[in-house]
């Protein structure tokens, strides 16, 4: 009888011993699947790239400029030596090394403190790293600390008691954890982490952007001043030889056609004055906009549109460096990461769902019991949720997971296209203006010199004034084609510095700032939360 007693209490021993290598079991399990972090996500792989390997060549492309060497002419529309990249990448070369307009520099300086739209994408990769962490905070459990207390009254006749009136009060610690076997929490979790990262690059973008804005509108307003020179002397030309002209015909040495013909070119040039005097207005207007603030009284010396001296021979590199150089292709990427992250989380809604809650603490009828002995309470209540009929609408959430992601497919292959024609436009504009401005030039100094001849004609009797005003307003003509010529060529440059990554550090040299720091030009800004790296 002992010996049968004995073996009975080895087996339930025995039984207790397996029950608890189960449990423990299954929670290793359970902690290998959350420390795994697996999804059900599709394997992510980049896109090839939908363009050709290299940038256009032939025609215009072969005619790009470079640095002026000794004994080589120097580059049209400067009057000083031109500079050399040196073989630098755009990315590597500091907005303050490609700019060398003190103005201009403090200009981009202003604009990076206090444009608002660069202040709104901070705040946006603000609010979306606080998402991510939110989301983030759904792979631990959560814990929380409760009391309660309750008091309530039976009716007599409804009362298995003698008593009418209960009392209960409870004091404890809440906790529940969704164990994510699954990997769905890990899918979104990876969705907003993307979808974080995807802003920082779209921050990255707006200050890039920003800056070649800022440069651009400065050079316009530049150029509106040069026009504003043309016109004025145009028209006091114009003014010097209508009173000569009325003085004749007042004498009646003089025809009232040679009078009427003046006078056109006059009020043609006081009509553009008004113009381009609105225009010069409305540009500081609109450079104050990206300015963020009025323009400060005591801006840095500036230079004249024709000494604007920007390096011309920044090379283009390879279509596959735009890849890692521009943000806004790692922004749809990011982006693109984010749709293939959530085709993991509409997958795992399919399979259970498993979450433990449970709570320790006393739990008695009167609150000074509540922490007396025998007063202790605790429940463990763990769940499962199989889905069995939702109506279609897992399977359609999937459906709408895989198109969005084919979607951002489309929108990054989109992107990396338009990356592609930005490079090739400017290396195309590029290869041109120097051509063009030369001609220009020419042209210009013929008009003038024609204007002189026709000048010399008409006192002499040989021609009429008609050759002389024709000759007036075809120089007019081509000295604001050429003041025009020389804007679009610095701005082409400009925008190909922008379009090949260029303008994210200041100073050549410099360690690349992560995409999610705060500008700091020795001003305080806001705070910016931590780096992807960081808060990954």
């Amino acid at each position: 009888m002992i010996r049968k007693l004995a073996a009975q209490r080895l087996m339930r021993v025995r039984a207790r011993t397996d029950i608890e290598m189960q449990k423990h079991s299954l929670i290793a399990v359970a902690v290998a699947l959350f420390a795994t972090g697996c999804t059900m996500a599709p394997h992510y792989q980049r896109p090839d790239a939908p363009v050709t390997s290299t940038f256009p060549t032939g025609g215009v492309y072969d005619t790009q400029p470079g640095a002026t060497q000794p004994g080589q002419q120097q580059q049209p529309g400067s009057t000083s030596a031109a500079r050399s990249a040196n073989g630098q990448a755009a990315a590597d070369i500091g907005w303050r090394n490609f700019f060398v307009d003190p103005r201009m520099q403090q200009l981009i300086e202003i604009a990076l403190k206090n444009n608002r739209d660069l202040r709104v994408s901070v705040l946006n990769m603000q609010s979306s790293q606080a998402q991510y962490r939110i989301v983030r905070a759904g792979l631990l459990p959560t814990l929380e600390a409760a009391g309660s207390g309750t008091r309530q009254r039976t009716p007599l006749d409804l009362s298995s008691v003698p008593e009418t009136i209960t009392s209960s009060y409870s004091v404890g610690l809440n906790a529940s954890w969704e164990i994510d076997f699954f990997g769905r929490v890990q899918s979104l979790k990876d969705q907003a982490l993307a979808t974080y990262l995807g802003t920082t690059q779209a921050r990255k973008a707006a200050e890039i952007a920003l800056v070649s804005q800022v440069a651009n509108q400065y050079l316009t307003v530049l150029e509106l001043d040069d026009l504003l020179k043309v016109t004025q002397d145009t028209l006091k030309t114009a003014q010097d030889s209508y009173r000569i002209t009325k003085l004749q015909f007042d004498n009646g040495t003089g025809s009232e056609l040679d009078l009427r013909q003046a006078q056109t070119v006059v009020e043609q040039a006081a009509a553009n004055l008004q113009a381009q005097a609105r225009l010069r207005a409305q540009a500081e207007n609109a450079l104050v906009l990206l300015l963020g603030e009025p323009l400060p009284a005591d801006l840095a010396p500036g230079l004249k549109l024709n000494d604007q001296n920007l390096l011309t021979d920044i090379p283009a590199g390879l279509p596959s460096d735009l890849l890692t150089r521009r943000p806004d292709i790692m922004e749809a990427e990011e982006n693109l990461l984010a749709a293939n992250a959530n085709i993991g989380a509409a997958r795992a809604a399919f399979f259970p769902q498993v979450t433990l809650t449970g709570s320790v603490g006393t739990l008695s009828p009167t609150l000074g019991g509540l922490f007396k002995p025998g007063s202790a309470a605790w429940s463990f209540a763990p769940s499962i949720t199989v889905p069995i009929f939702e109506g279609g609408q897992l399977k359609a959430s999937l459906d709408v997971a895989n198109i969005q992601k084919n979607v951002q497919i489309a929108t990054y292959e989109k992107a990396i296209q338009t990356a592609f024609r930005e490079v090739a436009d400017g290396l195309a504009a590029r290869g041109t203006y120097d051509q063009q401005i030369q001609s220009l030039e020419r042209n210009t100094f013929a008009e003038q010199r024609r204007l002189d001849l026709s000048n010399l004609r008409y006192t002499n009797g040989v021609d009429s004034y008609l050759s002389v005003l024709t000759a007036q307003t075809d120089l007019y003509t081509s000295q604001q084609s050429l003041i025009t010529a020389r804007m679009e060529r610095l701005q082409n440059l400009v925008t190909l510095y922008q379009a090949l990554g260029g303008g994210w550090i200041e100073h050549t040299g410099d360690q690349p700032r992560p995409a999610d720091a705060p500008v700091d030009y020795g001003a305080a800004s806001a705070p910016v939360a931590a780096s992807a790296a960081t808060a990954g």
